[in-house]
């Protein structure tokens, strides 16, 4: 939603996944959120120090989604359900498929990527626990 926990995560475990694949002149990678609330705001320090603990750098800035997006990336994936219609309702053309993130888990265990934002130290691990299982199945798709 505001671009500062779960998206910028995302993006850091999947840019470091096609860095690893040695893809990285095939992507761009990017994040946004929802709403304007954090917009110039580096991710959450909780997120990135959990994400530095995992190897991974999160060094983007909050900002929201424009219509440009649809035009500019081919997939727009999403966290949660909220996000899937706020971002479905903004679709009005252009070449992106919007599309869930839990849809590219190995498991059943989770139909949303929580948002850690309110809860205690665990909840940024799982996310990343998360993202890594996700991330992963969605660079093998494309």
């Amino acid at each position: 939603m505001g671009n500062i926990c779960r998206s910028p995560t995302a993006e850091g475990v999947f840019r470091k996944l096609v860095e690893d694949a040695g893809r990285t002149d095939e992507f761009e990678i990017d994040s946004a959120g929802t709403h304007s609330y954090h917009v110039g705001n580096r991710a959450d320090p909780r997120m990135r120090a959990a994400a530095l603990q995992r190897g991974y750098q999160l060094d983007s800035r909050a900002r929201r989604i424009d219509h440009d997006d649809f035009d500019q990336f081919d997939y727009i994936v999403v966290m949660d359900e909220d996000n899937h219609q706020n971002v479905s309702a903004q679709h009005s053309g252009g070449r992106a498929q919007v599309v869930r993130m839990c849809s590219y888990l190995s498991t059943d265990d989770y139909s949303e990527v929580p948002d850690p934002y309110y809860g205690g130290e665990q909840g940024f691990f799982t996310v990343i626990d998360i993202l890594e299982d996700a991330c992963a199945n969605l660079l093998k798709k494309i």
